[in-house]
C-alpha cells in the first residue's frame, strides 16, 4: 500500500519506519526544508533506539522516500497520516493550526480517493473538524473518509511498541476506511479496537492522562513515606501485585515529563471544562507533578544546608532514558530552580546534550554541560540523579567521592540502594525512603 506520513518528529519517523517494515512504501512529508534534507542523507535528527537501521534499510529498498512539498508526496498515497505538532497554548488547549494547514493543503492537492488518518493526540471532535476543512477547500469534490488511529508509542522503545502493540485503536465512520485500515495493519498481531472517531479520540487522552494521574499519585505517597518512616517502592511493589492496579507507572521520582502526558493532561483538563464536565482531578495531578519537581530541589538543599555558591552535578536531562526528548523535562525544570536559588549547575546527559544546546533555555548561559560523568562530578557538593539512564548504574562510586567538594548525593529516581553509598561515607537521600 502507498502511505503518506505528513510529519517526520518522533511519531512520524517512527511511523515511516515501521510502515515500511511492515512492506509497505512510505513517503515522509515536512515543510522543514533542512530536516527533509538530512533525511535524504540518511541522517536520523532524532535518538530511539532501532529507528535509524529502519528508515536507512527502507531507504535504500525505495520503501521510504522524503519530501518537502505535500503535492508531491501524498500523491500515489491511498492513506495519509497526520503526524504533526499539537503543542499547547498558555490556557492548556491543543493549538490545531499545523493540523488545519495539512487538511488545506491535502484538500488542494487531492486528485484521487484518500483515507486521511489522524495519528497525531488530537482533542475530541478534531475527526470533525478535518472533515470540515477538508471539505471546504476540496474543490474537485474528490472522495475521501477520515478516521483516527492514536498512538502509543514510549520514547525509548516506539518501534517495539508499533510493531508489537497491546491494541490498534481504529477510529472510522464506515467501512470502507475500516477496511483499508485493517489491511494496513494485517502483518501486526495484537488486539483491534474498531470504534467512532470520538471515542478513539478519547481513549489516547483518556490513558495518558491516567498514566499521569498514577505518577503523580505514588510521588504523593513517597511524600508522606518519608514523614512518617515508610518505604515507597515496597508500597509500590505492594500496590503493584494487585491486578486491578499493576506495577506500571508507579515509580517515584523527580515528577513525569515528554511531550505527552503534561501535554495531554492540560488539554484533556481543558476538554472537560468546555464540555461542562468538572476534571479538578487532573488539575490536582498537574499541581503534584510540579510540587513534586519542587521537592528534589528542597530535598538537595537540605542536604547542603545553603545552596547559594554551591555547586551541583545534574546526571540525566533526557525526561526519561533511551531517548533524547528534553520536552517538558523535569530535569530543566530542576535545574532553573537550582540556578535560580543561586547553585552553580553542571550537567551530562548520554544522548540529548544536543537538544540542550539548542533548546534556548534561558538558564544556559548559566548551565555547565560536560562531556561525562567524572567532569560533572568534579568539585561538586553534590550529584543529582534526575534520569535513569542504565549507564549510570555503573557508577564509580569511589572515583565519585575522591572527585567531589562533599560527598552528598541525591538519588531522584531510586536508583540503588541506599548503602551502596552511605558504606563510602556519602550523604544518601532518595525520594519515598529512609
Amino acid at each position: 500500500m502507498n502511505i503518506a506520513v505528513v510529519g517526520t518528529g518522533y511519531v512520524g519517523l517512527v511511523t515511516v519506519g515501521c510502515l515500511a517494515k511492515l512492506g509497505h512504501k512510505v513517503t515522509g512529508i515536512d515543510n522543514d526544508k533542512d530536516k527533509i534534507a538530512k533525511l535524504k542523507q540518511g541522517k536520523i535528527p532524532i535518538f530511539e533506539p532501532g529507528l535509524d537501521k529502519l528508515i536507512k534499510a527502507g531507504t535504500r529498498s525505495g520503501k521510504v522516500s522524503f519530501t518537502d512539498r505535500i503535492e508531491e508526496g501524498i500523491k500515489s498515497a491511498k492513506v495519509i497520516f497526520i503526524c504533526v505538532n499539537t503543542p499547547p497554548r498558555p490556557d492548556g488547549s491543543a493549538d490545531l493550526s499545523y493540523v488545519e494547514n495539512v487538511c488545506r493543503a491535502i484538500a488542494a492537492s487531492m486528485t484521487d480517493y484518500k483515507l486521511i488518518v489522524s495519528k497525531s493526540t488530537v482533542p475530541v471532535r478534531t475527526g470533525e473538524k478535518i472533515k470540515q476543512i477538508i471539505t471546504l477547500y476540496n474543490r474537485s469534490k474528490v472522495p475521501f473518509d477520515v478516521a483516527s488511529n492514536p498512538e502509543f508509542l514510549r520514547e525509548g522503545s516506539a518501534v517495539q511498541d508499533f510493531l508489537k502493540p497491546d491494541r490498534i485503536v481504529l477510529g472510522v465512520e464506515n467501512k470502507r476506511a475500516e477496511k483499508t485500515l485493517l489491511e494496513l495493519y494485517k502483518k501486526i498481531r495484537g488486539t483491534r479496537l474498531i470504534a467512532n472517531i470520538a471515542t478513539a479520540e478519547l481513549i489516547k487522552h483518556a490513558s495518558n492522562s491516567f498514566l499521569a494521574m498514577k505518577v503523580s499519585y505514588i510521588n504523593m505517597i513517597s511524600r508522606l513515606c518519608e514523614k512518617v518512616g515508610a518505604d515507597v517502592d515496597m508500597i509500590a511493589d505492594g500496590m503493584g501485585f494487585d491486578p486491578r492496579i499493576g506495577r506500571a507507572f508507579l515509580n517515584t521520582g523527580p515528577g513525569y515529563g515528554g511531550f505527552c502526558l503534561p501535554k495531554d493532561v492540560e488539554a484533556f483538563a481543558r476538554i472537560g471544562e468546555d464540555s461542562g464536565c468538572n476534571f479538578n482531578l487532573l488539575k490536582a495531578v498537574k499541581e503534584i507533578n510540579e510540587q513534586q519537581k519542587l521537592s528534589i530541589v528542597q530535598k538537595i538543599e537540605d542536604a547542603l544546608r545553603v545552596l547559594k555558591g554551591k555547586t551541583i552535578g545534574v546526571l540525566g536531562l533526557a525526561f526519561k532514558p533511551n531517548t533524547d526528548d528534553i520536552r517538558f523535562s523535569p530535569s530543566l525544570d530542576i535545574i532553573a530552580e537550582l540556578i535560580r536559588r543561586g547553585a552553580k549547575v553542571r550537567a551530562y546527559d548520554p544522548k540529548a546534550m544536543e537538544k540542550v544546546k539548542n533548546s534556548g533555555a534561558p538558564f544556559l548561559h548559566s548551565l555547565q554541560l560536560c562531556d561525562n560523568v567524572s567532569e560533572t562530578a568534579r568539585n561538586t557538593h553534590g550529584l543529582v540523579l534526575l534520569t535513569d539512564w542504565p549507564e549510570f548504574r555503573r557508577l564509580n562510586i569511589k572515583g565519585l567521592k575522591r572527585l567531589m567538594a562533599t560527598p552528598v548525593f541525591i538519588d531522584a529516581r531510586n536508583m540503588f540502594e541506599p548503602e551502596r553509598f552511605t558504606r563510602h561515607g556519602f550523604v544518601y537521600r532518595s525520594v519515598g525512603r529512609k
